[in-house]
């Protein structure tokens, strides 16, 4: 039943459906994914699911897999997948779940068992900074929607500790904290193009870090550190009583502030939560639609039929992609595109993204839970695979650009989210 299904899913595809028609298809396929591999007594998703040999469910879950399927139960309840009182119910199974899992200053671990929500400590007990900001998102966002979850919400948001991550002789965030060794990471979170902004963001609108922490993280670095991908053009530019480095690089035309890999997951992730299109029109909002033209443009000029490179899956693993002139050392490409990179560039350029989409539906791209994780342009090898984190982008994608940004207008309609717009609406990076 489910390959009948996903069957005739592509023929719909490939059909003369609406754009708006397409998407939706693919958003009712995708949340699908969620409906089956969430265990239904705790809430909890499993990471991924490989289907190239055969069936293969992983059986844990992280801080932002959870986030994913959160934020996509509110998505499917706006597009009428499923009715308000099942999605609240839904997620209040995942919430009361979350409330016994263990956790440090009330941030969560990197890995937990879907089947009873312990703790998974094979691969180390690691506090992850940006993990942990997806998850607080989450929440944010339900309580908004949710008015009968909000007590709930507010009061985990609340126990979410964030200042214990944070190096106030550097202003910056330590990637995380190793719980067994009981120490920081050495390195910090110094690039601002990267999908950490949103823990940035929210952790200024929380009050657990300060508002100066914004404008000490690197634009680009100086043109003196030599060793980055690119020397770029800019200049120091004051905000209030802080002072940055307002540099950028330029590819083919285009100018641009750039991640650190050239990934689409890097640039666009945070757009979903952030309304960086509508309060940052001369920063992050045009930042994102430039890294758009910039994956399009570098496979026009390296022959590749389609662009969207992106960290995803392998057939027997996990790898990061990137157009690498976008990054100040950017992932290798490797002819690898991933669908949810293009669901990401919705927003920001729907005929182009449409039109990658219909190339990839001339692979065996479609599945029973939408679009399999990667395509290598090169050997036409698919990684059959579904992960939890990157059915969550698409489907988020979607709900955005068919609904009014509806997961960021319910983020920004909170305290946290729009106390610190102000540091969305001031900055220009100076790339127009």
């Amino acid at each position: 039943m489910k390959k009948l299904l996903a069957g005739l899913s592509l023929l719909i595809l490939a059909g003369c459906q609406s754009p708006e028609a397409e998407l939706t298809t693919v958003a009712e396929d995708t949340f699908a994914f969620f409906e089956d591999f969430t265990d239904p007594k705790t809430g909890l998703t499993s990471d991924r699911v490989d289907l190239n040999d055969s069936w293969k469910e992983a059986g844990h879950t992280s801080p932002t897999n959870i986030a994913m399927y959160l934020l996509s139960v509110v998505s499917a309840v706006e597009m009428d997948f499923i009715t308000a009182d099942e999605g609240q119910e839904k997620i209040a199974v995942t919430l009361d779940t979350l409330e016994e899992m263990e956790t440090w200053n009330g941030l969560y671990y990197n890995w937990y068992y879907i089947n009873d929500g312990e703790l998974m400590t094979d691969w180390g007990q690691f506090i992850s900074m940006v993990d942990n900001g997806w998850l607080t998102a989450s929440f944010i966002v339900i309580g908004d929607y949710f008015d009968d979850l909000s007590t709930q919400t507010d009061q985990l948001v609340a126990g979410m500790d964030y200042s214990t991550l944070y190096d106030e002789d550097f202003g910056l965030f330590r990637g995380g904290y190793d719980v067994q060794a009981e120490e920081m990471t050495e390195h910090h979170y110094g690039t601002f193009y990267s999908e950490t902004r949103i823990t940035s963001y929210l952790a200024i609108g929380k009050g657990d870090v300060p508002e100066e922490h914004w404008w000490n993280i690197n634009r680009t670095n100086l043109p003196t550190d030599t060793w980055q991908s690119q020397i770029p053009t800019g200049e120091m530019v004051s905000y209030g009583d802080k002072e940055l480095y307002q540099g950028h690089y330029e590819y083919e035309g285009i100018s641009y502030v750039p991640s650190w890999g050239g990934s689409m997951f890097e640039a666009l992730m945070p757009a979903l939560i952030l309304d960086e299109i509508g309060l940052a029109e001369k920063g992050l909002g045009l930042n994102n639609a430039r890294h758009v033209q910039g994956q399009i443009k570098y496979a026009e000029m390296n022959d590749l039929p389609a662009w969207g490179f992106s960290p995803a899956a392998l057939p027997d693993g996990y790898s990061e992609f990137g157009a690498p002139v976008m990054g100040i050392s950017g992932y290798a490409d490797l002819s690898t595109v991933t669908p949810h990179a293009s669901f990401l560039a919705l927003d920001y350029d729907s005929e182009a993204v449409m039109a990658n989409l219909a190339y990839l539906n001339d692979f065996d791209m479609y599945g029973d839970y939408g679009y399999y994780d990667t395509l290598n342009l090169d050997t036409e090898e698919i990684a059959k695979a579904y992960l939890a984190l990157d059915q969550g982008m698409i489907m988020l994608s979607i709900a955005n650009h068919l609904h009014d940004g509806l997961i960021r207008e319910h983020f920004h309609n909170t305290e946290i989210g729009s106390q610190p717009e102000h540091l969305l609406i001031e900055e220009d990076f100076l790339i127009e």
